[in-house]
């Protein structure tokens, strides 16, 4: 595969679309990204923007909104383009089109085809004692069924939590695992979706 040459201005920007990402949880607006990059106009953000979308590093969604679409490496038989869900579903099906807020390509050692998988970005310490805490990247399995003891991403009145798996005749309980004795078990019966299995969690990502 031709790998694609950015400029010097382009990647600046991809730089700090992908860490406004990580750490803010959206991609930054025309005028911010002006602001930040030290531009006069606008004008200059938005070329550069149409620049990344012909080289495929950006998408522009129906809703007029962008996407990061990933890092064109050159390995592509290496990696798979992982979404980034953010940190819930907002009323929408987790893994709609409208919630992908960029793709990361991973080792297919990791993520391992053809098994598919996302990424959660963390919120709050609920799970911190397995060492998952607030704003970590969690990348998951996609799957619908769990065994005790694995440590899922559940989908509760559209939201989503992750916690440990447990199920009884009766019960399912859905535990932290949290320094933090505030946070309690959730008691459910067939009133959730099980989203997948987390893989791993990566930290200052």
């Amino acid at each position: 595969m031709k790998q694609i040459i950015l400029s010097q201005k382009e990647s600046k920007v991809i730089r700090h679309i992908r860490n406004a990402l990580v750490h803010e949880g959206k991609i930054p607006s025309v005028r911010e990204l002006m602001r930040a990059l030290g531009y006069r106009s606008p004008r200059s953000v938005s070329l550069l923007i149409e620049n990344l979308i012909e080289k495929k590093y950006l998408r522009k969604k129906d809703d007029g909104s962008l996407q990061f679409i990933q890092n064109h490496s050159g390995e592509a038989n290496q990696t798979v383009d992982v979404s980034l869900v953010g940190t819930g579903a907002c009323g929408l099906p987790m893994l709609a089109e409208e919630n992908v807020e960029a793709y990361f390509p991973v080792s297919t050692k990791i993520a391992k085809p053809p098994s598919k998988y996302f990424f959660l970005r963390a919120k709050g310490d609920s799970m911190n004692e397995a060492g998952i805490n607030d704003r970590d990247l969690v990348l998951v399995k996609q799957q619908s069924v769990a065994n005790n003891g694995d440590i899922i991403v559940a989908l509760i009145d559209e939201e989503a939590t992750i916690k440990e798996f447990n199920q009884n005749t009766e019960m399912i309980i859905l535990k932290p695992k949290s320094s933090n004795k505030t946070h309690k078990p959730i008691i459910l019966t067939k009133d959730f979706a099980i989203q997948g299995i987390v893989v791993t969690s990566i930290a200052d990502f």
